[in-house]
């Protein structure tokens, strides 16, 4: 099997979630580039990629020359195709748009990978499990008042999640982040898995001092509560701490992860398939973190990523943001609050041509 051609495109969407409810709705947009690898065989593999911003139409054109360098391989060996691109690429790595860029590529190849042997990525990978939890994400932002989440909680619970992650971290007061953190714990009970997203804005100081006080409200994780790449002060807030402390989507590469890892910096190791350069990277960071008894969550794009964490035995949940799925005909189902992985060959994904030509620009 040999690449033949390759589709991109840009697009535009509208910034909401489903998963909000009353709730004015939001008027700007997110961005996308879509990559499309055809086959002599017939096979098209799908690959996606994305940051947002102004930046848009230039990673574009990163996924299109890339791709166009995989024309008359193979698509199966893809540790040769990522050595090729990353040739190709000269200094631009390891991280930005080239690490964003690759990784669409490295996605399509697996997808072709699946369907040409008939089997999808998870099973590809070890196929541990045909399912794995999944939590609600986005419905509880920074910006929702109080009293919203007290709303929304109970109903994401009502939905059938039995995981959901709220935001934290901007509020003028420390009692205002503690009561914030109270409000959701008990207007969901304490069967619920509640994960709170700090998104960098403690330092750490700040994160101990406010981590401590909402020991109480039993968090699943306090994910990023400082600096990304601050691997001692992670280690400082991990070691004060009883909570587990989450991090890693910021991260390129794979590289970062093992200064995370060997400074114990973080109890979960959170991987974002785009950042870390597709599945051939995302897995062996999987890896790593196995070694060190830890286990891996996703960052966005739950329709690929229920194959990877599925697939993993120190695979956790799943992050069920629903940004990407109106690109495709059809996505993989929640049941019982876990992500069913689909059984069809590749990621089991076809992109919608009615939403890619009402949403794509340029």
């Amino acid at each position: 099997m040999k690449i033949t051609h390759v589709t991109t495109r840009a697009l535009r969407t509208p910034a909401d979630n489903p998963l909000v409810v009353g709730l004015p709705a939001p008027t700007d947009t997110r961005e996308f580039v879509t990559l499309e690898l055809g086959t002599d065989q017939g096979l098209v593999g799908l690959g996606l990629t994305f940051f947002g911003g102004g930046l848009t139409p230039a990673l574009r054109t990163a996924v299109e020359e890339l791709a166009r360098l995989t024309v008359g391989e193979d698509p199966t060996q893809v540790e040769a195709i990522t050595a090729k691109l990353r040739r190709a690429a000269g200094s631009s790595g390891p991280g930005g748009i080239f690490t964003l860029a690759l990784s669409a590529v490295d996605i399509a190849c697996w997808d072709l990978k699946g369907k040409a042997m008939g089997q999808s990525v998870c099973a590809l990978l070890g196929g541990l499990r045909e399912r794995v939890a999944t939590y609600a994400s986005g419905a509880l932002m920074r910006p929702h008042p109080v009293d919203y989440l007290a709303k929304a909680g109970p109903r994401l619970r009502d939905m059938g999640f039995r995981q959901m992650k709220m935001q934290c971290g901007s509020e003028p007061t420390v009692a205002a982040s503690v009561e914030r953190v109270r409000v959701m714990r008990e207007s969901i009970g304490g069967d619920i898995d509640l994960m709170c997203d700090i998104n960098q804005l403690w330092s750490v100081n700040q994160a101990i001092e406010i981590g401590r006080r909402i020991e109480p409200y039993h968090l699943f994780w306090l994910e990023d509560p400082t600096t990304h790449d601050d691997y001692p002060g992670l280690a400082r807030i991990a070691d004060a701490l009883t909570t587990p402390i989450a991090a890693g989507e910021y991260h390129y590469g794979i590289v970062p992860f093992r200064h995370l890892l060997e400074a114990r910096s973080i109890d979960i190791v959170m991987i974002d398939l785009l950042r870390v350069g597709g599945i051939t990277q995302w897995m062996k960071v999987a890896g790593m973190a196995e070694a060190f008894n830890l286990p891996v969550v996703s960052h966005l794009v739950p329709e690929m990523h229920v194959h990877l964490v599925a697939a993993i035995p120190n695979g956790l949940t799943v992050e069920y943001m629903p940004w990407t799925l109106r690109l495709y005909e059809e996505t993989p189902p929640i049941e019982g609050g876990q992500l069913v992985v689909p059984k069809k060959a590749g990621l089991g994904l076809a992109f919608d041509q009615g939403a890619l030509k009402r949403y794509q620009v340029g």
